[in-house]
């Protein structure tokens, strides 16, 4: 059978706003009718997304008639937090204070202090060459999320009688995880930024679409037999999830 044509593939340009500092994404996308603008809390950054054949002249006319409600959105957008020291960032919720040692020659790069000497409560200490802190930190927060997400992976696929391939740990911006059709499933190293029970319950959705590859009833009905409290895990994802993203630096 004869293919029908592709459409033609999207098309991202970057650009800046003078007096902002916010990257802005001009996307040129071949489903676009019309021109468009939001304000990416994810990616802290304005995206513009307009049809194909649009001249990128009129998109940058389009954002300078909104710049005002760009200003007030980008505004109020929480400010980020970067891993550096003296920093205060969440692990499995609850927040801790990041002191990079500089100290060489220690058994691990990183390790939880749960009062440090001024008693001002728990720490994450990094030690090694402060300047790859940051990157060594990351490191062992993806690590602590593989653990975490291995465990409550393995623990629903027994009690739904499942089985995963694999799971993967990546830095998504637009969902928490996914189940691939090669029941691969992949989820955001920053969930183990969130309460332990946010974790667990991203990982019995993810599960779920093992076996059902959608969001209908037999879907909600087979999350809901291996973690029951579901409802109040949604509520906080919709509410504070978001927030979970300006923590460290992203890459791209």
């Amino acid at each position: 059978m004869r293919q029908p044509p592709r459409a033609k593939a999207s098309a991202t340009a970057h650009t800046s706003i003078p007096g902002l500092d916010t990257p802005v994404e001009m996307r040129r996308h071949p489903s676009a009718r019309r021109m468009t603008l939001r304000v990416s809390r994810t990616k802290r950054a304005v995206i513009v997304t307009v049809p194909m054949q649009c001249n990128l002249d009129d998109a940058g006319q389009f954002l300078a008639r909104h710049i005002d409600w760009v200003r007030d959105r980008v505004g109020k957008l929480p400010r980020p937090v970067p891993f550096v020291d003296g920093a205060v960032v969440p692990l499995r919720g609850v927040y801790h204070r990041l002191r990079f040692s500089g100290h060489t020659g220690q058994r691990a790069l990183v390790e939880l202090v749960a009062f440090n000497p001024a008693g001002t409560g728990p720490e994450i200490v990094v030690h090694g060459n402060p300047r790859y802190a940051a990157r060594h930190l990351r490191a062992w927060l993806c690590d602590e999320a593989r653990r975490d997400l291995d465990a409550r992976v393995a623990l629903h696929c027994r009690r739904l009688g499942l089985k995963a391939k694999r799971v993967v740990i990546r830095d998504q911006s637009t969902r928490w995880g996914s189940c691939s059709t090669t029941r691969v499933l992949s989820f955001s190293w920053r969930l183990v930024l969130a309460p332990a029970h946010i974790l667990d319950y991203v990982a019995a959705h993810e599960v779920a679409h093992l076996d059902e590859m959608n969001h209908g009833p037999r879907f909600w009905a087979l999350v809901r037999q291996t973690f029951p409290a579901l409802d109040d895990a949604k509520d906080w994802l919709a509410t504070r999830g978001l927030d979970l993203h300006r923590y460290g630096e992203r890459r791209s």
